[in-house]
């Protein structure tokens, strides 16, 4: 029987959403094992004052199996 384990996570990136859900993955495999895949929970931008997007922040939930 397998047992799997959803944790939230938020990640950001200057370049693009892709980009900010590559990190933030990149980043919970160092300290989480047999991650099977991820949702995109929340997509949020940060502008400038001009309307410019600064950042892309993803609200992630990651899914992985319990050993």
């Amino acid at each position: 029987m397998s047992v799997a384990k959803v944790i939230e996570i938020n990640a950001s990136s200057k370049t693009s959403v892709e980009d900010a859900v590559r990190s933030g993955l990149k980043k919970v495999a160092e300290s989480v094992k047999n991650i099977q895949g991820a949702w995109i929970n929340e997509t949020k931008v940060v502008t400038s004052g001009n309307g410019e997007i600064t950042e892309w922040r993803v609200s992630l939930k990651v899914t992985f199996l319990v050993e």
